[in-house]
């Protein structure tokens, strides 16, 4: 098989084996660089909102509920994304490629360190839920690290797909399994919703770095804010201020916020809403930006983020044809909406909570609709080849350790493993906290960020390796050697083949 055979079988037995980050109630975007043709594309398999998905159904309430059916209201994209990436540019047959996943759904598979952590955290949660309760204990006890996992359920509804493909999921068996146990929850996705859903593909944005070709994907996809904190960086020599030093850290907070202000004020499905990315990616603009950091180098300014999700899981994968692919998958939150519906083994995603119910707000709940989306796989390339694959959990973290990998690469001239291990920032609200600080893990001297005080920070100082920074991965093809790398913050590996 190819690379785009391999990125399909990884992310089903992701959808396995990472079920507290990632399953088939979940989306997915790829980003894919074509070999022969050299063609960059994405495909958005980020599902929509229901018909009847509108803020009075919710009247009464602040926000849309974080667990629970009325929090599932987007269609699962997933699948579809398997199939469109598989039609276009797969080799081997569709049958083959679900095959791992359902050996490990059926056979079952080692309870990994981060899963146990999050059975932990999330007892009460999967408590509550008879199928999660019963599926992680085991003789009354909650599955331990190196405990073997079986899905029963979830190896038939994979069977299933793997017989009849996406036409299953999307308009037979598990589609009518789902709506009706949603109908029965009194939940929103109906079988039309389903039948309606398309993922598509799309031409990734692209900005100029350092003699690079940066590509994220475009919205509902928050990638562009990289793309613009690239912008402002290229003003200045970043190479010559310490990576180590508090001049870094606040430049880089710097950027973030004045990136963030932007994405939060237009940032939705781009169908419903007008977002001027030739303004807001345009050099002009950037310069602008960054002279409003440059009128005051030493202080540091305001802004207060919407706490969001950072529950997700990346992979990439390069082939000997020079094929390669980026691509991330996500339930929202730690095991989605918390409700596994109609005996199919699958969770569906909370994607649909982070919704606004303010009619005056761009991400505010419609019928048929795409979400704001944290989810943004990248793809750098030099000379129209692929130079860099990247990309990581984290929600609002995603675009930050994304410029933290791509500047310890481009600007400081690190392997992609040393990018990685760099201790890391991550600015705003996290889902849990209740205020926007500056995390930086704690390999930094203490006399660092006490400098940053004096700026006007909110600091808090982070474990080293903390996972609150997600788990990056990555893959960097420099004059023919091919370097992977993988997050000691988390379960990742590379394998070469």
């Amino acid at each position: 098989g190819n690379a785009f055979d391999a990125s399909v079988a990884i992310s089903a037995a992701l959808a396995v084996v990472y079920p507290h980050m990632t399953g088939l109630g979940g989306d997915a975007f790829f980003m894919i660089c074509h070999a022969r043709s050299g063609k960059v594309e994405g495909y958005n398999g980020s599902g929509r909102s229901g018909v009847r998905a509108v803020p009075e159904r919710y009247a009464g309430q602040h926000a849309i509920p974080f667990r629970g059916a009325d929090s599932a209201i987007t269609v699962p994209g997933i699948v579809d994304a398997w199939w469109g990436v598989w039609i276009r540019y797969g080799s081997l047959p569709w049958e083959q490629l679900l095959e791992p996943a359902i050996r490990y759904a059926e056979e079952g598979f080692p309870v990994s360190r981060n899963l146990a952590q999050w059975i932990v955290k999330d007892e009460c949660l999967l408590e509550a839920s008879v199928p999660l309760k019963r599926l992680y204990q085991s003789g009354g006890n909650w599955l331990a690290e190196s405990d073997r996992l079986r899905q029963a359920d979830l190896a038939a509804t994979l069977r299933a797909i793997q017989r009849g493909g996406r036409e299953t999921f999307y308009e037979g068996q598990v589609m009518q399994q789902l709506t009706a146990a949603i109908a029965a929850e009194g939940g929103l996705l109906t079988e039309e919703d389903f039948r309606l859903h398309a993922g598509e593909w799309v031409t990734p944005l692209t900005t100029s770095y350092r003699g690079y070709e940066v590509h994220q994907m475009p919205p509902n996809s928050q990638g562009f804010s990289l793309l613009m904190m690239l912008n402002m960086l290229e003003n200045t020599e970043l190479a010559v201020v310490s990576r180590h030093s508090a001049g870094f850290y606040h430049l880089m907070a710097e950027v973030v916020k004045r990136s963030f202000r932007e994405r939060d004020a237009y940032l939705t499905d781009p169908a419903f809403r007008q977002i001027p990315l030739k303004k807001l990616l345009s050099k002009t603009y950037a310069e602008s930006l960054w002279a409003s950091i440059a009128r005051a180098p030493l202080a540091a300014s305001s802004f207060l983020s919407k706490a969001m999700g950072r529950d997700t899981a990346y992979a990439a994968v390069v082939d000997e044809e020079g094929n390669a692919v980026s691509f991330i998958q996500s339930l929202y939150f730690d095991f989605g909406s918390g409700w596994m519906p109609g005996g199919t083994g699958i969770v569906l995603q909370n994607r649909g909570s982070f919704f606004s119910l303010d009619p005056l707000q761009p991400n505010v709940l419609e019928p048929r609709k795409r979400t704001f989306h944290t989810l943004m796989p990248g793809m750098v390339t030099r000379g129209g080849k692929p130079f860099l694959l990247l990309g990581t959990q984290g929600g609002e973290g995603q675009p930050q350790t994304s410029l933290s990998l791509l500047t310890g690469v481009l600007d400081y001239g690190l392997s992609i493993q040393e990018a990685i291990a760099l201790p890391r920032w991550v600015y705003g609200r996290t889902w849990g906290d209740s205020g926007d600080t500056l995390k930086i893990e704690q390999e930094s001297a203490d006399d660092m960020l006490s400098e940053l005080r004096k700026m006007g920070h909110r600091v808090e100082a982070a474990n080293r390796w903390d996972g609150i920074m997600g788990q990056a991965q990555g893959i960097m093809v420099d004059r023919g050697v091919i370097s992977g790398a993988a997050d000691p913050r988390g379960d990742g590996s590379v394998i070469g083949w």
